[in-house]
């Protein structure tokens, strides 16, 4: 469902003359959020990562095959699912290599915040830029690392072995929309005033559902993951909003998500990619007026790493 952010960054990026990562001065993302910011902090377009998920999506679900063959692949899968990872990350990782190569986070323009999750340790596991001094090592780690391990989802791909040997899943399981860690970081390690921030918040799509007065396990079986996330995912953005002072004391945070019906679209489902790629232009055209006066009049300034990334041989 990273289409639909990719396809309303690439709407707005249109009418600007660099690409849009270029105009923030911090970056979050998770899942396949983190993918995006990572590629925006490197330099990449938003037109760029569109493609990706556009041209390059069904080959990373397994969803290039059809007729017959496409039918026998998309049952095999689905009895995988419940022994062991629906996909294989192989695909996953041979398609962010093309367009990550061998850069590191601190080759990044813009700063980055990057949350992963560490099962060993039951902890969280962040990978930033180093806009700190006391953030020292990230800044030479493998892009891609940061990249497969934010997007290493539970159940749909195994778990993300880093080139240093640390096993980490994806950020959503603690931090699917990381919205409050990106202004926590903003206001403490960056020292930046709360009364200063303004933030785009990005999301794939608001599952719109409703529960019953008294779910039992049968009925809520379905319903389980959606609700912890939407959850976390509004708590979120709620500390957000007080540690900004957002429509009390100003308008802060600029949130779009479209709304859409519950199960209308699944996470790894390339079929809707057109009807995805459709919403995130359309989503664009009508945020246009309201987001180009605050975010996109000038570029931000750019940003100076502490730490140097040394080169590799």
């Amino acid at each position: 469902m990273g289409t639909q952010p990719a396809s309303f960054l690439a709407a707005l990026e249109e009418d600007l003359d660099r690409p849009i990562g270029e105009y923030f001065d911090l970056i979050a993302g998770t899942s396949t959020g983190g993918i995006l910011a990572i590629g925006l902090g490197l330099g990449l377009s938003a037109k760029q990562l569109l493609q990706l998920y556009v041209e390059r999506g069904p080959h990373i679900f397994g969803e290039d095959e059809q007729g017959v063959r496409g039918f026998i692949s998309a049952l095999r899968r689905n009895a995988r699912h419940w022994f062991a990872p629906k996909h294989d990350a192989a695909y996953l990782r041979q398609e962010l290599q093309a367009i990550l190569g061998q850069k590191r986070i601190g080759d990044s323009r813009t700063r980055l915040l990057i949350p992963s999750w560490d099962p060993a340790h039951r902890s969280v596991y962040i990978f930033k830029t180093a806009h700190h001094p006391r953030l020292k090592t990230d800044h030479s780690r493998l892009a891609i690392d940061a990249a497969m391990a934010t997007a290493a989802a539970p159940t749909y791909f195994k778990r993300h072995t880093t080139a240093e040997h640390v096993g980490l899943f994806d950020g959503g399981v603690w931090a699917n929309n990381p919205i409050a860690l990106a202004v926590v970081e903003a206001i403490s390690l960056l020292q930046w005033p709360a009364s200063s921030l303004r933030i785009l918040s990005l999301g794939c799509v608001n599952e719109v559902y409703a529960l019953g007065a008294a779910p039992g396990k049968l009925t809520m079986v379905r319903d389980l993951a959606r609700l912890f996330m939407d959850g976390q995912s509004r708590g979120a953005l709620g500390m957000a909003k007080l540690l900004t002072g957002h429509e009390y004391e100003r308008e802060a945070i600029f949130r779009c998500c479209p709304d859409v019906p519950k199960d209308l679209f699944k996470m790894d489902d390339t079929g809707k990619i057109s009807e995805l790629r459709g919403m995130g232009a359309a989503a664009a055209r009508k945020e246009r007026p309201r987001l180009e006066p605050i975010f996109f009049q000038t570029p931000a300034e750019p940003f100076e790493p502490i730490y140097k990334t040394k080169e590799i041989a």
